[in-house]
């Protein structure tokens, strides 16, 4: 037996990974930039805000690179493939984690340039950091997608935002169809109900809080320790075999 087969675990290590995070600035894309540097990652960091980027980058014992600007510019997507490349030789890794809240309404009065937004950032910001992506990974590379498990079961009065999470799953099958005979897998992670990021504002909703809590089978909200692990896994060769699905991390949600 060969590579990673007699030593099990080293099969998860990402030291040295060339990863892209979008979404970087702040919340649950905060939290994954401090945890693949610590496991020993080559970071990009990407966001709007430059001057948030640059609060995160102090964080990390890294080098990180960092590149402020729309993940719905196509040709900005191409310039943070470029400047990776060029930074750090390659990239493995491209995590397409940048999203705006959801719109509490009704289809019927849901503001058309409302659905744009979310639609646009969510779901077009994805295809267009994936098809920068393919651009320059090579075989072995992976591109997760943080998708939600409003993508699995929608919910009344989030329209936009499940719409646009349950697009980016299907949009997740067809990279995987279409990159698989180039060695590269691509993933969605369903994400729950966490108590930081988007999640923030209804974790302070006393009602809310409850609710939620009471329809997960775990009976609670996530935390920041429960979201890396799966990031981190889909990311390095331990998942190899893994690719066009969505591994939901939502504490039991959408079996409750």
């Amino acid at each position: 037996m060969t590579g990673t087969a007699n030593r099990p675990l080293a099969g998860f290590d990402v030291t040295g990974k060339r990863a892209v995070i979008t979404g970087a600035s702040r919340g649950l894309g905060r939290i994954l930039t401090r945890a693949f540097d610590a496991a020993g990652a080559q970071l990009t960091l990407v966001a709007r805000s430059e001057s948030r980027l640059g609060d995160v980058a102090e964080e990390l014992t890294g080098d990180p690179l960092v590149c402020a600007g729309d993940v719905r510019d196509a040709e900005f997507n191409a310039r943070v493939a470029e400047q990776t490349v060029a930074r750090f030789g390659g990239v493995d890794v491209w995590i397409c984690n940048a999203g705006v809240s959801p719109e509490v309404a009704e289809v019927a009065k849901t503001d058309p340039d409302t659905w744009r937004e979310i639609v646009d950032t969510n779901l077009t910001g994805t295809f267009l950091g994936a098809r920068a992506a393919a651009d320059v990974l090579g075989e072995g590379g992976r591109i997760i997608v943080t998708g939600s498990v409003l993508g699995v079961r929608p919910k009344g009065g989030l329209a936009a935002y499940s719409a646009s999470k349950s697009a980016m799953h299907s949009l997740v099958s067809v990279l995987a169809q279409e990159l698989g005979p180039r060695g590269i897998t691509a993933n969605a992670v369903a994400l729950g109900w966490f108590d930081t990021g988007m999640g923030a504002h209804w974790h302070r909703d006393p009602g809310r809080l409850d609710d939620i809590a009471a329809h997960t089978a775990l009976g609670r909200w996530g935390t920041p320790e429960d979201l890396p692990g799966v990031y981190l896994f889909l990311a390095s060769a331990a998942s190899a075999y893994v690719t066009g699905t969505t591994i939901t991390a939502d504490g039991g949600y959408a079996l409750v």
